[in-house]
């Protein structure tokens, strides 16, 4: 009987919107959930955004809204967001929530009522963006080590939370278990940082000069320290102290963070766990940086990535993929665009969806679409038995993934994938089909391969589902609930004797980097074109045709043609250029219901990254754009 599993990803700050560093850790987080539910384990996985703070607040005021409307909005983003790259949560917990609150102001109460919190005057640097104090050891040239500012001198009285009095504790806790903090780097840092006397830390700050937070239970001029509030929602999301869902996952816990939140997650929380009596999480999983031209991913630097782009420019399973196989789980790495299209063309187009094309091409020519029966003793008497490798890989896929090591389970199911490409290669089966007397070898081989393809469609199930799932269809499997389970896996053969498979599909067609990486503005035509061929009823349904609204509109510097438009979608907004700047001032165009093509590729025009279509008719002088005579609902689709 497998254990339940429960993980967690740090909860995102809501300071701007989400970009690839929130998107690489759910998305890692989502991937060890499928991975357990492969092993048979009850799953549970959350997520949310945490909400107060004094960053919130200058948010907020910086877009003219309150601090609740700035959250609402931001939040939304994020929980919309996840859907859309094929993460599944359990929960979505959000830090302004009743039930939250409830549970932070109680554990605030038992530790003070237990003396481990107290009142005194303080000085110290603080960092407005880390939202905490800094002693001198922790700078970097006087500067914070990840904003690069400056820390402010201030003086106030405060509450301070006890953490010296655990200091040895934690010391003997991580020691006396090794992987408490993983990677092993991370738990050493730790320990380096607990050598030095523990501070006490700061969990108030005063109403006077910041009112959007928790209030503390013992002193109504004070709210609560951010992360004192945030961290308590990796319990309280499971219904602390007496649900059911804690009771049976809090024992199984595991943290997902960046190597930025270390301290707050190896030092803060295990320490306020145990001033409150609380068992502690079982383990705390850390991962590297995304370096842009070697600097930290990062929103105040202003060098993100949006993964809605990402998605809609090479699909949810090639960007799943590239994560997990590019990023050592860990260390650092770079982003870049070329290494994506690599990645793709590579390994997706060329080593996997070319043996899946070349095998089920070869199965529909030689049998007909039908699975063969075949000798079981042709498999020994020709060697062909592609199953030891298919268990080695399995072995080795389950390995990696239990430590974490994504990509070393992605790399065994591609040494195997390759071992494959070379099988067909030494087989030949397009030889065996011209001999009458080699048709339970063809039979063998092309059997084998398709035993081959359904492990394969299984393992990378955690990292493409969709793609898994879009393989076990075309090898005649309905994808149900346990397709994916380790030891459906592992079990050999499966295929159905006699049954009919559907033709192939092109899983990963290969990507033009040029016209991704280089696109320019287009020409613009400015006269009708004569009418088009007619097309089939299919092809012209492939245009997902929406009811939009323009939200807002300006001039492109230096473009005289062209327009920049936000969009609002409905549950999202995009921004498209239009080549309708002559006939339009961005003021007429604001508050239009219109007409785009929301499925159109993106492209670049003018240094701005266009996510649509604008509909228009043009005529040499006159442009009229496409709008709706009623009101739409944004996102409605036209049939």
């Amino acid at each position: 009987m497998t254990s339940p599993f429960y993980i967690t990803t740090p909860i995102y700050y809501v300071n701007a919107k989400p970009h690839l560093g929130h998107t690489y850790t759910t998305i890692a987080t989502d991937v060890a959930r499928r991975f357990h539910d492969m092993k048979g384990s009850d799953t549970f996985m959350l997520t949310g955004t945490d909400e107060h703070g004094d960053k919130i607040v200058k948010a907020a005021e910086k877009n003219n809204v309150s601090p609740r409307e700035y959250v609402d909005e931001i939040s939304r983003q994020f929980e919309q967001l996840w859907p859309l790259l094929d993460i599944h949560c359990d929960r979505f917990i959000r830090t302004t929530e009743e039930r939250h609150i409830a549970v932070v102001v109680d554990i605030l109460r038992k530790i003070y009522d237990s003396g481990d919190i107290y009142y005194a005057e303080y000085e110290g640097m603080y960092c407005f963006d880390c939202e905490r104090f800094f002693n001198e050891r922790e700078l970097v040239d006087g500067k914070c080590p990840d904003h690069g500012k400056e820390p402010v001198s201030i003086a106030e009285s405060n509450y301070f939370f006890k953490m010296s009095k655990y200091q040895q504790w934690l010391i003997d806790h991580i020691t006396e278990n090794p992987d408490f903090i993983r990677p092993e780097r991370y738990r050493n840092e730790v320990l380096s940082f607990l050598k030095e006397p523990l501070e006490d830390l700061c969990i108030s700050r005063p109403k006077s000069r910041l009112q959007w937070g928790i209030t503390l239970p013992f002193d109504d001029d004070y709210v609560t320290y951010v992360w004192f509030d945030a961290l308590i929602n990796y319990i309280s999301a499971l219904g602390y102290p007496d649900g059911e869902n804690f009771k049976k996952f809090w024992p199984h816990s595991h943290h997902v963070v960046a190597k930025d939140i270390l301290k707050p997650h190896g030092i803060y929380w295990p320490i306020m766990l145990k001033a409150a009596g609380i068992d502690i999480y079982k383990h705390l999983l850390v991962h590297g940086y995304w370096n842009i031209e070697h600097s930290k991913m990062s929103k105040s630097l202003g060098n993100v990535v949006d993964p809605l782009y990402l998605k809609e420019t090479y699909s949810t399973d090639a960007i799943r993929y590239f994560l997990m196989r590019e990023m050592v789980f860990g260390l650092d790495s770079s982003f870049s665009e070329s290494v994506i299209i690599s990645r793709i063309n590579s390994d997706l187009a060329n080593d996997l969806g070319n043996l899946f094309s070349r095998v089920l091409g070869m199965f529909h020519k030689y049998f007909d679409s039908t699975v063969p029966d075949y000798a079981p003793e042709m498999k020994a008497e020709f060697k062909l038995d592609l199953k030891t490798d298919a268990q080695k890989a399995i072995s080795q896929f389950v390995t990696a993934m239990d430590n974490f090591e994504f990509h070393k389970a992605l790399a065994a199911v591609w040494d195997y994938i390759s071992k494959m490409n070379k099988y067909v290669d030494v087989t030949a089966p397009w030889e065996l089909a011209k001999k009458k007397e080699s048709k339970n070898q063809l039979a063998a081989v092309i059997c084998n391969l398709l035993e081959g393809l359904r492990v394969v469609s299984g393992l990378i199930y955690p990292v493409m589902p969709e793609t898994a799932v879009k393989m076990q269809k075309h090898l005649g499997f309905a994808p149900d609930s346990n397709f994916h389970r380790i030891e459906k896996i592992s079990q050999w053969p499966q295929m159905i004797t006699n049954q009919t498979l559907p033709k192939s599909i092109s899983l990963f067609p290969r990507i033009d980097s040029d016209a991704i990486l280089t696109k320019e503005e287009p020409g613009e035509k400015t006269l009708a074109e004569p009418v088009s061929p007619e097309i089939e009823y299919e092809d012209f349904s492939k245009i997902d045709l929406r009811s939009a609204r323009v939200i807002h509109a300006e001039k492109i510097p230096k473009a005289n043609k062209l327009l920049k438009l936000e969009i609002d979608l409905g549950d999202h907004t995009r921004t498209i250029v239009a080549g309708i700047a002559k006939f339009y001032t961005p003021e007429e165009l604001v508050g239009k219901s219109v007409v785009m093509v929301a499925n159109l590729k993106p492209a670049k025009l003018m240094g701005v990254q266009s996510r649509g279509m604008l509909l228009a008719a043009v005529e040499k002088e006159i442009c009229s754009v496409a709008v709706l005579d009623r009101d739409m609902p944004p996102g409605t689709r036209l049939k």
